[in-house]
């Protein structure tokens, strides 16, 4: 049996793709098993290989005492038993599943599976995309057949970037597989990182869907209050108010206003949708969420830009600082952040825009987004907009702004509010 063989290290695990999701879990199983890491990135491997993780969230310690082999060869994987595929479901620019990293991951497993091997997805998608997707590949490049010559399981990544609480170990983790035999050993295997246990979905799809509800789930309740945060706005009371008042009553759901991006929220619903039409129905609920959360980063830049017009100053020659760029904070990732909407937003108006994150790369933001990050720091800003509350952004008085803007005087849009009732001299707004 394949979770035999493991512990005894007869057999190697491999994970491909080594990102936020797949390294953490690579290294986990690398105590108690052999394992192979597998990315296509040869610099990310080399990153790796020297106990530096490129997402910047394990330490070098994280990285002692395992084992095992970094690599971005093929053939490191020709002996390997059970893969392990965590690779991005991106979304593409017209908000379609975007499955060429997955599709390429399945024909790289798919070159080097063997009779009797496992292939386990964890990468998120839309109910049926493993079995209708993802295992044809697999049987044309090996030439074996499903479910007679290799298994094949799913099991949702429920990894939180940023998040030293919610840890792969302390988190149930969903498990399923084509059948019985394969549910028991995957499960199994997983019991071997997982200390908080495992749930064993009924099938395949029933793992899929429930991942993707759990994201669709969060991004539909923020959409509720951050159009109510729109409305509360036009009513001229603060929606923290509101929502902390609210909150008092033991069945009110604690979602709050804010940018919904990254690679999970603000993406998988759009996977759902899609599978949702090709089965004939067209989601309203999802739908009306998602355009409203992508549409709140224009509207921060427009109210911002309305009140510096407010002011009685020339919109043109006004200077706006935006304090954070990563989709999240406390992490480096900038992928789908929707800070770049803000900034956009503003530069409409012929807005000039300076962008500082502690934790995002400068080359990364220009790359992506056409963006660099300020090294300097004007003291003559007429808005600071503190978009993602980084620990670093948390600790300042109200001063500390006053001294960046001109005359000490201007516009502070706290995104999320964790300055409120701490702002008297500056114009304040907040969601």
């Amino acid at each position: 049996m394949i979770y035999t063989n493991l512990i005894n290290k007869e057999a190697k695990l491999a994970l491909v793709g080594l990102g936020y999701v797949g390294l953490p879990i690579a290294l986990e199983f690398a105590k108690r098993v052999k394992v192979v890491g597998f990315d296509i990135n040869q610099a990310r491997v080399d990153m790796m290989r020297r106990g530096e993780d490129p997402s910047r969230e394990l330490e070098a310690s994280d990285f002692e005492n395992r084992d095992i082999t970094f690599t971005a060869d093929i053939n490191e994987l020709k002996d390997v038993n059970f893969f392990i595929v965590a690779v991005p479901t991106p979304i593409d620019e017209t908000n379609l599943p975007d499955l060429k990293p997955l599709q390429g991951a399945s024909r790289t497993v798919g070159k080097v599976l063997k009779k009797g091997d496992y292939v386990v997805f964890e990468s998120t998608v839309y109910p049926g995309c493993t079995e209708e997707d993802c295992i044809p590949i697999l049987e044309a490049e090996s030439g074996l057949k499903f479910p007679e010559d290799f298994k094949a399981g799913y099991s949702p990544e429920r990894i939180n970037p940023g998040d030293k609480e919610h840890t792969l170990q302390n988190v149930i983790k969903i498990v399923s597989g084509c059948d019985e035999e394969s549910l028991d050993e995957i499960a199994k295997t997983y019991e071997l990182v997982v200390a908080a246990g495992v749930h064993r979905a009924t099938s395949i799809k029933v793992a899929e869907a429930a991942k993707i509800v759990e994201n669709t789930q969060r991004d539909v309740n923020i959409s509720l209050v951050n159009e109510l945060s729109i409305i509360f706005n036009k009513m001229g009371i603060n929606t923290f108010d509101v929502l902390e008042a609210a909150g008092t009553k033991w069945n009110f759901l604690k979602f709050y206003p804010g940018l919904v991006g990254g690679h999970c929220i603000g993406v998988d619903p759009y996977y759902l949708v899609h599978k949702a039409m090709q089965l004939g129905y067209h989601s309203k609920v999802i739908n009306s969420g998602r355009y409203v959360n992508d549409s709140m980063g224009f509207y921060i830049g427009k109210q911002t830009a309305k009140k510096i017009i407010a002011q009685g100053k020339m919109i043109q020659e006004a200077h706006v600082l935006v304090m954070g760029a990563t989709f999240k904070e406390n992490v480096s990732d900038i992928r789908n952040s929707k800070v770049i909407d803000v900034v956009n937003e503003l530069k409409s108006f012929q807005i000039n825009v300076d962008v500082i994150d502690p934790h995002a790369d400068s080359s990364e933001m220009e790359h992506e987004y056409g963006v660099s990050l300020a090294t300097d720091i004007r003291k003559d800003y007429d808005a600071i907009i503190l978009a993602v509350n980084h620990r670093e952004y948390c600790q300042f008085d109200e001063n500390y702004f006053k001294g960046m803007m001109k005359d000490g005087k201007g516009v502070f849009v706290d995104v999320k509010g964790i300055y409120r009732g701490k702002i008297n001299d500056l114009t304040y707004w907040s969601l």
